[in-house]
């Protein structure tokens, strides 16, 4: 008899902590902590160690892999997040090749995605995911109102190779053809691992535009930025948000200063206007990463990751009402509740998701930042 009791207390015990293990909201997250775009995973990675340990009650359960900037490990990523985790969503990841392929297995597994990267996707394919960094139409817009502020009318394109370099050259030229902006008049591309883009740069030069956009990402934007300068460029130089990085001064130094870099609001709290919705928001993001990661190391990157967790603590109460974690119910209901939560601020401006809007920031977002005595100013 004893033993059929000690064999029944085992087994309850075992049931009860399978069905907590149920309840833990698993997440999955996809960065590229190694490879190119290592400079954009590892301060998203460092955020990601200092979200809360539960919301609404539940336990966060947070994988994190590295995808090394490789599109088929973030597949894999991926899958082994739905298949062998069971995660309620999938993030990542942050470099815009790797990104786009993951996509599929949020689709296709119908679970909710939280893009770290702002990739284009066909329509339809969005249905489950969402992007947390700004789209690059809202940030050519900043750049297209500045560019043409300050009289520019004619532009050097030099970007990456990948789908974050083409679709920033499409929403560049689209914005500017809305507003009335400046054209591009010669285009060069390089591959992200690239060391060098001397002939590029000597091409552009000869060009002699009145400005430059580099598209690039974090330390890596510095490069070509130098190879331009050293030519003996200049005009005004800009960078897309994807540079919003102190790495861009670190690695550039001199040949940076007086460079325009667009940026989400996130990493310059202490120059926006009162009235600027998130300015609050911002600062306690710039407070928390600064405290643990030291002065000066905010960036737009960490500001992505922090800005996940704001909006999974509005939607997750909600969700919890229609499902519980671990099931496809919950995974629907976290879809819905996204599409649903309405404006929301964050440290990166405002967010408002809809079914047929998977994009969430406006063209208030895009703060064009200049390179002064190597630190940021506010145009």
């Amino acid at each position: 008899m004893k033993t059929f009791s000690r064999t029944v207390l085992a087994a309850a015990a075992l049931a009860f902590s399978a069905t907590a293990a149920l309840a833990d909201i698993t997440i999955g997250v996809s960065l590229p902590l190694t490879g190119p775009a290592s400079g954009l995973g590892i301060p998203m990675g460092n955020q990601i160690k200092l979200w809360p340990k539960t919301i609404a009650g539940e336990k966060l359960n947070v994988i994190v892999l590295d995808d090394a900037t490789d599109p088929t490990k973030g597949v894999n990523n991926a899958k082994r997040f739905v298949t062998e985790d069971k995660a309620d969503i999938i993030m990542g990841s942050a470099a815009t090749p790797v990104v786009i392929p993951m996509a599929s297995v949020a689709l296709e597994s119908q679970t909710p995605q939280f893009m770290f990267s702002p990739g284009v996707l066909a329509a339809g394919n969005d249905a489950w995911s969402f992007r947390l960094p700004q789209g690059g139409a809202v940030m050519a817009y900043a750049i297209v109102t500045h560019m043409k502020k300050l009289g520019v009318k004619t532009v050097g394109f030099l970007g990456y190779t990948d789908a974050y370099g083409e679709s920033w050259l499409k929403d560049f030229q689209d914005q500017s053809a809305a507003l009335g902006g400046p054209k591009v008049v010669a285009t060069e591309r390089f591959a992200r691992s690239d060391t060098s883009v001397t002939a590029q740069a000597l091409k552009l030069t000869s060009a002699n535009p009145d400005a430059m956009l580099i598209v690039a990402s974090g330390s890596g934007a510095a490069m070509p930025h130098k190879a331009i300068v050293e030519r003996g460029y200049k005009g005004k130089i800009y960078q897309t948000h994807a540079a919003a990085s102190r790495d861009l001064m670190r690695v550039g130094g001199k040949d940076v200063e007086g460079a325009y870099v667009v940026s989400g609001p996130a990493v310059i709290p202490e120059q926006l206007p009162a009235d600027h919705p998130s300015k609050a928001v911002a600062q306690k993001f710039v407070d928390q990463y600064e405290a643990a990661y030291g002065k000066g190391q905010r960036n737009q990157f960490a500001g992505h990751a922090y800005d996940a967790i704001i909006v999974l603590e509005k939607v997750v109460p909600v969700a919890l009402k229609k499902g519980k974690p671990g099931t496809k119910e919950f995974r629907t209901a976290l879809r819905d509740a996204v599409e649903q939560m309405g404006r929301t601020v964050v440290a990166h401006g405002v967010l408002n998701y809809t079914k047929d809007n998977h994009w969430g920031f406006t063209t208030e977002t895009g703060v064009i930042l200049k390179v002064v005595n190597g630190d940021w100013k506010v145009e």
